[in-house]
Protein backbone atom coordinates (compact mmCIF):
# COMPACT_ATOMS: atom_id res chain seq x y z
CA UNK A 1 0.00 0.00 0.00
CA UNK A 2 1.22 3.53 -0.70
CA UNK A 3 1.70 5.82 1.82
CA UNK A 4 0.39 9.36 0.53
CA UNK A 5 2.74 12.39 0.13
CA UNK A 6 0.50 14.20 2.67
CA UNK A 7 0.68 11.42 5.32
CA UNK A 8 4.39 11.67 5.16
CA UNK A 9 4.82 15.26 5.28
CA UNK A 10 2.15 14.76 8.90
CA UNK A 11 4.79 11.92 10.03
CA UNK A 12 7.70 13.74 9.45
CA UNK A 13 6.19 17.34 11.13
CA UNK A 14 4.98 14.93 13.92
CA UNK A 15 8.62 13.65 14.47
CA UNK A 16 9.75 17.26 14.27
CA UNK A 17 7.23 18.35 16.92
CA UNK A 18 8.37 15.27 18.83
CA UNK A 19 12.35 15.89 18.49
CA UNK A 20 12.14 19.62 19.20
CA UNK A 21 9.93 19.11 22.39
CA UNK A 22 12.54 16.48 24.00
CA UNK A 23 15.37 18.53 22.37
CA UNK A 24 14.37 21.65 24.33
CA UNK A 25 13.74 19.31 27.73
CA UNK A 26 17.26 17.82 26.94
CA UNK A 27 18.70 21.39 26.69
CA UNK A 28 17.35 22.21 30.04
CA UNK A 29 18.04 19.35 31.65
CA UNK A 30 15.03 17.50 31.89
CA UNK A 31 15.19 13.89 30.59
CA UNK A 32 11.48 13.02 29.22
CA UNK A 33 11.81 9.37 29.70
CA UNK A 34 12.95 9.40 33.03
CA UNK A 35 10.43 9.70 36.02
CA UNK A 36 10.76 12.56 38.40
CA UNK A 37 9.69 12.93 42.33
CA UNK A 38 9.11 16.87 43.39
CA UNK A 39 10.43 18.80 46.41
CA UNK A 40 10.68 21.64 48.08
CA UNK A 41 13.40 23.68 50.00
CA UNK A 42 12.82 27.27 51.74
CA UNK A 43 16.30 29.54 51.36
CA UNK A 44 16.98 33.67 52.55
CA UNK A 45 18.84 33.93 49.69
CA UNK A 46 19.79 31.59 46.80
CA UNK A 47 22.01 34.23 45.11
CA UNK A 48 24.02 32.81 42.07
CA UNK A 49 21.09 30.13 41.41
CA UNK A 50 18.60 29.82 38.70
CA UNK A 51 15.98 27.38 36.96
CA UNK A 52 17.61 24.24 35.32
CA UNK A 53 20.58 24.28 37.85
CA UNK A 54 21.62 20.31 38.84
CA UNK A 55 20.80 18.97 42.00
CA UNK A 56 23.38 16.42 42.89
CA UNK A 57 24.29 13.72 44.92
CA UNK A 58 27.99 13.06 46.00
CA UNK A 59 28.66 15.10 42.84
CA UNK A 60 26.10 12.89 40.34
CA UNK A 61 23.29 14.40 38.70
CA UNK A 62 19.83 13.31 39.98
CA UNK A 63 17.80 16.21 39.49
CA UNK A 64 17.18 19.76 38.52
CA UNK A 65 15.72 23.12 39.80
CA UNK A 66 12.06 23.55 38.23
CA UNK A 67 10.78 26.36 39.57
CA UNK A 68 12.16 29.47 42.22
CA UNK A 69 10.09 31.55 43.66
CA UNK A 70 8.92 33.72 46.97
CA UNK A 71 6.99 32.35 49.95
CA UNK A 72 3.36 33.11 50.00
CA UNK A 73 3.69 33.53 54.31
CA UNK A 74 7.48 34.62 54.85
CA UNK A 75 7.67 37.34 51.90
CA UNK A 76 11.56 37.36 53.03
CA UNK A 77 11.93 33.95 52.23
CA UNK A 78 12.50 31.83 48.61
CA UNK A 79 10.90 28.71 47.62
CA UNK A 80 13.20 26.31 45.39
CA UNK A 81 11.05 23.55 43.48
CA UNK A 82 13.28 20.89 43.05
CA UNK A 83 13.07 17.33 40.67
CA UNK A 84 14.63 14.30 41.34
CA UNK A 85 14.84 10.74 39.70
CA UNK A 86 12.07 8.64 41.65
CA UNK A 87 14.51 5.95 41.66
CA UNK A 88 16.58 7.93 44.34
CA UNK A 89 15.08 7.41 47.64
CA UNK A 90 15.74 10.60 50.03
CA UNK A 91 15.10 9.66 53.55
CA UNK A 92 13.25 12.58 55.48
CA UNK A 93 15.89 14.10 57.07
CA UNK A 94 18.10 14.75 53.89
CA UNK A 95 19.27 18.49 53.24
CA UNK A 96 19.28 20.49 49.93
CA UNK A 97 22.11 22.63 50.30
CA UNK A 98 23.26 24.93 47.81
CA UNK A 99 26.90 24.87 46.88
CA UNK A 100 29.17 26.62 44.45
CA UNK A 101 29.48 24.09 41.45
CA UNK A 102 32.68 25.76 40.36
CA UNK A 103 35.12 28.20 40.52
CA UNK A 104 33.12 30.67 38.06
CA UNK A 105 30.63 30.28 41.01
CA UNK A 106 27.73 28.61 39.24
CA UNK A 107 25.74 27.51 42.22
CA UNK A 108 23.85 24.08 42.60
CA UNK A 109 22.11 21.89 45.45
CA UNK A 110 23.44 19.40 46.71
CA UNK A 111 21.50 16.79 48.79
CA UNK A 112 23.16 15.56 51.91
CA UNK A 113 21.48 11.92 52.89
CA UNK A 114 20.56 11.61 56.10
CA UNK A 115 20.16 8.42 58.14
CA UNK A 116 16.71 8.26 59.15
CA UNK A 117 14.68 5.36 58.47
CA UNK A 118 11.71 6.68 57.21
CA UNK A 119 11.74 8.71 53.64
CA UNK A 120 10.21 11.64 52.62
CA UNK A 121 7.45 11.63 50.29
CA UNK A 122 6.83 13.32 47.14
CA UNK A 123 5.80 16.84 47.63
CA UNK A 124 7.84 17.49 50.88
CA UNK A 125 9.94 20.55 51.99
CA UNK A 126 13.72 19.26 52.56
CA UNK A 127 16.04 20.90 55.31
CA UNK A 128 17.90 23.42 53.45
CA UNK A 129 21.34 24.57 54.59
CA UNK A 130 23.63 27.47 52.84
CA UNK A 131 27.28 27.23 51.85
CA UNK A 132 29.44 30.08 51.57
CA UNK A 133 30.22 30.94 48.00
CA UNK A 134 33.43 31.02 46.41
CA UNK A 135 33.55 35.26 46.47
CA UNK A 136 32.32 35.32 50.13
CA UNK A 137 34.99 32.93 51.31
CA UNK A 138 37.80 34.36 49.99
CA UNK A 139 36.59 37.78 51.19
CA UNK A 140 36.24 36.02 54.63
CA UNK A 141 39.91 34.92 53.86
CA UNK A 142 41.28 38.21 52.79
CA UNK A 143 39.68 40.23 55.77
CA UNK A 144 42.90 39.71 57.38
CA UNK A 145 45.31 40.48 55.19
CA UNK A 146 42.99 43.68 54.14
CA UNK A 147 43.32 44.70 58.20
CA UNK A 148 46.73 44.28 58.12
CA UNK A 149 46.77 46.00 55.00
CA UNK A 150 44.68 49.36 56.50
CA UNK A 151 47.43 49.27 59.45
CA UNK A 152 50.06 49.00 57.28
CA UNK A 153 48.76 52.35 55.69
CA UNK A 154 47.86 54.05 58.47
CA UNK A 155 51.90 53.55 59.71
CA UNK A 156 52.88 54.04 56.65
CA UNK A 157 51.14 57.80 57.01
CA UNK A 158 52.42 57.63 61.12
CA UNK A 159 56.26 57.24 59.36
CA UNK A 160 55.83 60.14 56.76
CA UNK A 161 54.25 62.70 59.44
CA UNK A 162 57.31 61.77 61.11
CA UNK A 163 59.65 62.19 58.60
CA UNK A 164 57.66 65.53 57.29
CA UNK A 165 58.32 66.30 61.24
CA UNK A 166 62.00 65.34 61.13
CA UNK A 167 62.36 67.08 57.64
CA UNK A 168 61.50 70.58 59.53
CA UNK A 169 64.40 73.70 59.60
CA UNK A 170 63.64 73.95 63.54
CA UNK A 171 63.49 69.67 64.19
CA UNK A 172 66.61 69.85 62.16
CA UNK A 173 67.98 72.32 64.21
CA UNK A 174 67.17 70.23 67.40
CA UNK A 175 68.19 67.14 66.30
CA UNK A 176 71.89 68.98 65.36
CA UNK A 177 71.75 70.38 68.79
CA UNK A 178 71.32 66.67 70.23
CA UNK A 179 73.65 65.04 68.97
CA UNK A 180 75.69 67.90 69.68
CA UNK A 181 74.90 67.36 73.53
CA UNK A 182 75.31 63.32 72.68
CA UNK A 183 78.88 63.94 71.76
CA UNK A 184 79.55 66.29 74.70
CA UNK A 185 78.25 63.67 76.96
CA UNK A 186 80.61 61.21 75.48
CA UNK A 187 83.50 63.31 76.25
CA UNK A 188 82.69 63.48 79.56
CA UNK A 189 82.42 59.94 79.84
CA UNK A 190 85.47 59.40 78.36
CA UNK A 191 86.87 61.96 80.74
CA UNK A 192 85.63 60.55 83.85
CA UNK A 193 86.28 56.83 82.57
CA UNK A 194 90.05 58.42 82.60
CA UNK A 195 89.54 59.84 85.76
CA UNK A 196 88.36 56.72 87.26
CA UNK A 197 91.07 54.59 85.89
CA UNK A 198 93.56 57.20 87.37
CA UNK A 199 92.07 57.08 90.74
CA UNK A 200 92.32 53.17 90.70
CA UNK A 201 95.95 53.23 89.72
CA UNK A 202 97.24 55.80 92.51
CA UNK A 203 94.81 54.18 95.02
CA UNK A 204 95.54 50.26 94.20
CA UNK A 205 97.76 49.78 97.38
CA UNK A 206 94.84 50.85 99.76
CA UNK A 207 91.83 49.52 97.80
CA UNK A 208 94.37 46.20 97.88
CA UNK A 209 94.63 47.45 101.84
CA UNK A 210 90.79 47.40 102.31
CA UNK A 211 90.30 44.18 100.54
CA UNK A 212 93.07 42.36 102.60
CA UNK A 213 91.25 43.92 105.51
CA UNK A 214 87.87 42.97 104.73
CA UNK A 215 89.17 39.44 103.68
CA UNK A 216 90.50 39.33 107.57
CA UNK A 217 87.32 40.53 109.05
CA UNK A 218 85.89 37.51 106.93
CA UNK A 219 88.05 34.97 108.33
CA UNK A 220 87.94 36.47 111.91
CA UNK A 221 83.61 36.08 111.47
CA UNK A 222 84.01 32.92 110.20
CA UNK A 223 86.81 31.72 113.66
CA UNK A 224 84.09 33.28 115.59
CA UNK A 225 81.21 31.77 114.07
CA UNK A 226 81.23 29.25 116.79
CA UNK A 227 80.73 31.89 119.91
CA UNK A 228 78.17 34.15 117.66
CA UNK A 229 76.48 30.53 117.74
CA UNK A 230 76.52 30.71 121.62
CA UNK A 231 75.95 34.03 121.97
CA UNK A 232 72.49 33.76 120.16
CA UNK A 233 71.73 31.00 121.85
CA UNK A 234 72.29 32.08 124.93
CA UNK A 235 69.84 35.11 123.87
CA UNK A 236 67.83 32.71 123.06
CA UNK A 237 67.58 30.98 126.39
CA UNK A 238 67.51 34.21 128.42
CA UNK A 239 64.07 34.90 125.68
CA UNK A 240 62.48 32.05 126.94
CA UNK A 241 63.61 32.24 130.52
CA UNK A 242 61.01 36.12 130.03
CA UNK A 243 58.38 34.64 128.33
CA UNK A 244 58.05 31.79 130.95
CA UNK A 245 58.72 34.65 134.05
CA UNK A 246 55.60 35.43 135.63
CA UNK A 247 56.59 39.89 134.06
CA UNK A 248 52.78 40.86 134.38
CA UNK A 249 53.15 39.30 138.13
CA UNK A 250 56.35 41.55 138.67
CA UNK A 251 54.53 44.79 137.15
CA UNK A 252 51.52 44.01 138.97
CA UNK A 253 53.38 44.20 142.47
CA UNK A 254 56.00 46.80 141.61
CA UNK A 255 52.68 49.12 141.19
CA UNK A 256 50.81 48.01 144.37
CA UNK A 257 54.21 49.00 145.62
CA UNK A 258 54.85 52.20 144.10
CA UNK A 259 50.65 52.53 144.96
CA UNK A 260 51.46 52.04 148.75
CA UNK A 261 54.67 54.65 148.50
CA UNK A 262 52.15 57.28 147.21
CA UNK A 263 49.64 56.66 150.13
CA UNK A 264 52.94 57.20 152.65
CA UNK A 265 53.75 60.32 150.83
CA UNK A 266 50.15 61.39 150.79
CA UNK A 267 49.60 60.57 154.70
CA UNK A 268 53.23 62.19 155.29
CA UNK A 269 52.31 65.48 153.36
CA UNK A 270 49.01 65.90 155.61
CA UNK A 271 51.11 65.34 158.60
CA UNK A 272 50.22 62.08 159.77
CA UNK A 273 52.36 60.13 161.99
CA UNK A 274 55.84 60.78 163.46
CA UNK A 275 57.60 61.58 160.60
CA UNK A 276 54.53 64.00 159.48
CA UNK A 277 54.79 65.67 162.10
CA UNK A 278 58.08 66.50 161.80
CA UNK A 279 58.21 67.61 158.53
CA UNK A 280 54.86 69.54 159.12
CA UNK A 281 55.49 70.93 162.57
CA UNK A 282 58.06 73.69 163.12
CA UNK A 283 57.19 73.11 167.24
CA UNK A 284 58.41 69.79 167.28
CA UNK A 285 61.77 71.08 164.95
CA UNK A 286 61.89 73.98 167.01
CA UNK A 287 62.04 71.49 170.49
CA UNK A 288 64.50 68.67 169.11
CA UNK A 289 66.58 71.88 167.82
CA UNK A 290 66.54 73.30 171.57
CA UNK A 291 67.52 69.87 173.11
CA UNK A 292 70.23 69.70 171.03
CA UNK A 293 71.66 72.70 171.80
CA UNK A 294 71.23 72.08 175.62
CA UNK A 295 72.58 68.97 175.40
CA UNK A 296 75.67 70.67 173.46
CA UNK A 297 76.15 73.13 176.73
CA UNK A 298 75.85 70.39 178.88
CA UNK A 299 78.35 68.18 177.27
CA UNK A 300 80.62 71.22 177.49
CA UNK A 301 80.00 72.61 180.87
CA UNK A 302 80.96 68.64 181.97
CA UNK A 303 84.18 68.65 179.86
CA UNK A 304 85.30 72.56 181.70
CA UNK A 305 83.91 71.43 184.92
CA UNK A 306 84.65 67.64 185.38
CA UNK A 307 84.44 68.25 189.43
CA UNK A 308 80.67 69.33 189.57
CA UNK A 309 79.56 66.32 188.47
CA UNK A 310 82.24 63.53 189.57
CA UNK A 311 84.76 63.40 192.23
CA UNK A 312 86.87 60.77 193.51
CA UNK A 313 87.70 60.63 197.56
CA UNK A 314 89.44 58.05 199.64
CA UNK A 315 88.26 59.50 203.03
CA UNK A 316 84.82 60.38 201.87
CA UNK A 317 84.84 63.88 201.39
CA UNK A 318 81.98 65.82 201.39
CA UNK A 319 80.83 67.12 197.82
CA UNK A 320 79.96 70.69 197.60
CA UNK A 321 76.73 71.58 195.81
CA UNK A 322 76.74 72.03 192.71
CA UNK A 323 75.82 75.52 191.04
CA UNK A 324 72.64 75.16 188.99
CA UNK A 325 72.68 74.78 185.22
CA UNK A 326 71.67 77.51 183.33
CA UNK A 327 69.22 76.76 180.73
CA UNK A 328 69.14 78.49 176.92
CA UNK A 329 66.56 80.81 176.10
CA UNK A 330 63.90 79.09 174.05
CA UNK A 331 64.03 79.72 170.26
CA UNK A 332 67.66 79.95 170.12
Amino acid sequence: MKIKREHKIGIVALASIALFIWGFNFLKGRDMFVRESYYYGVYSQVSGLVEGSSVEISGLKVGRVEEIFFHDEKPDMIVIKMSVRKSVALPDNTIARIFSADLLGTRAIELKIGDSKNLAKKGDTLLTDIQVSIGEEVSLQMMPFKKKAEDLMLSIDSVMAVIQFIFNENTRENITQSFESIKQTISNLEQATFTIDTLLAEEKTRISNILTNIESISLNLRRSNQQITDIFNNLSVITDSLVKADVVGVIDNANKTMADVALIMEKINSGEGSLGLLINNDSLYNNLEKSSLDLDRLLEDIRVNPDRYLHFSVFGRKVKDAPPIIEAPAGN
